[in-house]
């Protein structure tokens, strides 16, 4: 693979990371509006980006086992898969009835970090159709999610919650983006 191939890779993962993280960013914005301690940010963040690792490869495993029985049906799913993820985060970003009662500890903090991190399970599905490379993608998944959760809940202790729903409108736009692009290539 050449340099330049390499590079279109891993700005498309990084889109399609930032794309899956800031759901968990705009959650984290409200998150972070119940005062939590640096040391609790430090941990929800962290549990996200390893769930944002776990769901992918999952999916991604899933989706290489499909790629090679289903082929072209597959990809087409994969890309329809990703339009509806899309739209439901652009939907669900302008209904005013999405606050989480949950508290970020224990089983309500597992909670948060599979609910926010179960669109990356499907994104991985895609991705293992199309044979992304695994160790990158799960890696980029985890790392961007982490991040992107703890500056939501940092910003969160300090700002409005308007971000958060244009933060997820933004995330739905990019992956309907790539849902259109696997089903209409260019």
């Amino acid at each position: 693979m050449n340099l330049e191939a390499l590079i279109g890779e891993l700005i498309t993962l990084f889109m399609m990371a930032f794309a899956l993280g800031m759901d968990a960013f705009s959650v984290g914005l409200g998150m972070g509006m119940i005062k939590l301690r640096l040391r609790q940010i430090f941990y929800i963040g962290l549990t996200i980006g390893l769930f944002h690792i776990w769901m992918p490869l999952a999916g991604m495993w899933i989706g290489k086992v499909l790629s090679g029985t289903f082929g072209h049906i597959a990809s087409l799913a994969g890309g329809a898969l990703l339009i509806i993820l899309g739209v439901q985060m652009i939907l669900a970003s302008f209904k005013k009835d999405q606050e989480s009662m949950i508290t970020p500890v224990g089983f309500g903090l597992l909670f948060f970090a599979l609910s926010v991190s179960l669109d990356s399970f499907s994104v991985g599905l895609t991705l293992g159709i199309y044979g992304a490379r695994t160790l990158l993608t799960i890696l980029m998944f985890g790392v961007v999610s982490m991040l992107l959760t703890w500056t939501g809940l940092l910003i969160g202790r300090r700002v409005q919650t308007w971000l958060g729903t244009y933060g997820e409108a933004l995330g739905g736009s990019i992956l309907l983006g790539f849902g259109l692009k696997l089903i209409f290539p260019m």
